[in-house]
């Protein structure tokens, strides 16, 4: 909000809140859009968008003066009360696409793609509509025919729980069993969207059409967001004959291509970079580039039947954990969760495969739940590689515990398979077959060199 003197100085040059404007201070002329001042902004300086679309501000001080050279457009301010800056016209969020294009449906779950700048806070906040983020891509109507846009819920996704998998498993199926459908994007925050990938890749059984995950590194509406091209490439994807869960977004931090990556082996690797998911031990699916072309990199995938039929199978079990083992780590840690009736753990296990095995030594701990009957499975921090038990004799001494290594599956999915594993049975043996089972492409046999930091 601006300050008593900055709204005296508008209302005598009669501009408002989004009109274009010439500021003119100090012998420096500056035009651009006179935007709001946040709530935590200096209310004594002038907010002004200029036409690169960065903001700038100017001090409201003596000799300065402001001049409308374009008022906003009437219908954008039927009433004030309605005018909301970064908001996109109500008359503009009519979707039409062409029936001729292959049908897709589309779920949007929150997150950064599904946001805007809230000039009032500063802040980012969620859109209003899902709509919104298709509007400044005309490009997606002459590739597919978006026929649905589903709202199962809306949240972003450092705050989703297995009972959200299940809840978008089911729509995803529903959507995907219809004939018409070619294919599914599904919106989803970056946060945690390696583990949605991996809920829907086993919850989703016989998988016979593309289900594209996506979502952004930055607001839909900032002039660098990944938004726009990464559900042109998923859009792409949908049609594609790789009939996975996988992950659609930048493969570079310019705008050259995307890389779909298979749903239980990608991870986020960096907290801003628009090709933060990278493909872990395996390469990409595809690289995907927005004028069509689509190169396949992985030739071990499930084709496309379009006359198939998913089946959703999304039982889970939410009392389990992921550890990790680290130097001074307590084993009190486990006791604490197995009092707490917890059913299971993934440990997140050093190098090859060890935990701290002589001062504050997990083993112990280890073997009392394994014998009782609660089941162990160790996974390897460094994300990269698999584990290999035999190599060093720290390493026999947690098989000797009866905890069960996983090869190269990354944590995150071993989590979300044993709480998948779980739900189905609480017979440690059948726990232990299912966790080794290959499923959804989560354990590879050989790892090839040129998939480190690809």
């Amino acid at each position: 909000m601006y300050s008593d003197k900055v709204n005296k100085l508008l209302k005598k040059s009669k501009v408002r809140v989004g009109d274009r404007v010439v500021i003119a201070k100090q012998g420096r002329k500056t035009e651009g859009l006179l935007m709001p001042q946040t709530e935590s902004g200096d209310a004594d300086t002038l907010v002004i968008k200029l036409d690169n679309g960065y903001n700038i501000g100017i001090k409201a001080e003596k000799g300065i003066s402001v001049k409308k050279t374009r008022s906003r457009e009437p219908d954008a301010i039927e009433q004030e009360e309605e005018f909301e800056m970064g908001r996109i016209k109500k008359s503009l969020l009519k979707l039409e696409f062409n029936a001729k294009k292959p049908a897709i449906s589309m779920i949007s779950t929150g997150g950064t793609i599904t946001s805007r700048l809230d000039y009032k806070t500063g802040g980012v906040t969620s859109l209003s509509k899902p709509a919104e983020i298709l509007h400044n891509m005309p490009e997606l109507e002459k590739i597919v025919n978006i026929k649905s846009i589903l709202t199962p819920f809306t949240i972003m996704s450092e705050s989703m729980d297995h009972e959200h998998w299940q809840k978008l498993a089911k729509e995803c199926a529903k959507e995907l069993n219809k004939k018409e459908i070619k294919g599914l994007i599904v919106t989803h925050g970056t946060d945690t969207l390696h583990f949605t990938a991996a809920a829907l890749s086993f919850f989703l059984r016989g998988l016979h059409k593309p289900i594209v995950i996506t979502g952004s590194q930055r607001s839909s509406d900032r002039g660098s967001s990944d938004a726009g091209m990464n559900l042109v490439c998923s859009s792409l994807a949908t049609l594609s004959d790789i009939a996975e869960v996988g992950i659609c977004m930048h493969g570079r931090i310019d705008d050259d291509y995307c890389i779909f990556s298979r749903g239980s082996k990608v991870r986020k690797m960096d907290t801003q970079r628009r090709d933060a998911f990278r493909p872990i031990n395996e390469y990409p699916l595809a690289k995907i580039w927005p004028d069509g072309k689509l190169q396949i990199k992985n030739r071990r995938y499930t084709k496309r039947d379009d006359n198939g039929k998913v089946r959703l199978d999304a039982k889970f079990e939410p009392k389990i954990a992921m550890l990790q083992a680290y130097p001074g780590s307590e084993p009190g840690l486990l006791e604490h969760l197995i009092k707490k009736g917890y059913k299971g753990f993934v440990i997140q296990a050093t190098g090859l495969g060890q935990v701290p095995s002589k001062t504050q030594s997990w083993l112990p701990v280890m073997k009392r739940a394994i014998d009782s009957g609660m089941p162990v499975f160790l996974a390897p921090q460094t994300i990269y590689g698999r584990l290999n038990n035999n190599v060093y004799s720290e390493g026999r001494a947690v098989l000797k515990t009866g905890a069960v290594p996983l090869g190269d599956m990354l944590p995150e999915t071993a989590y979300v398979k044993l709480g998948w594993a779980l739900g189905h049975t609480r017979d440690p043996d059948k726990v232990r077959e299912m966790m080794l089972t290959n499923y959804a492409g989560e354990i590879t046999k050989r790892t090839l060199v040129g998939t480190f930091l690809y």
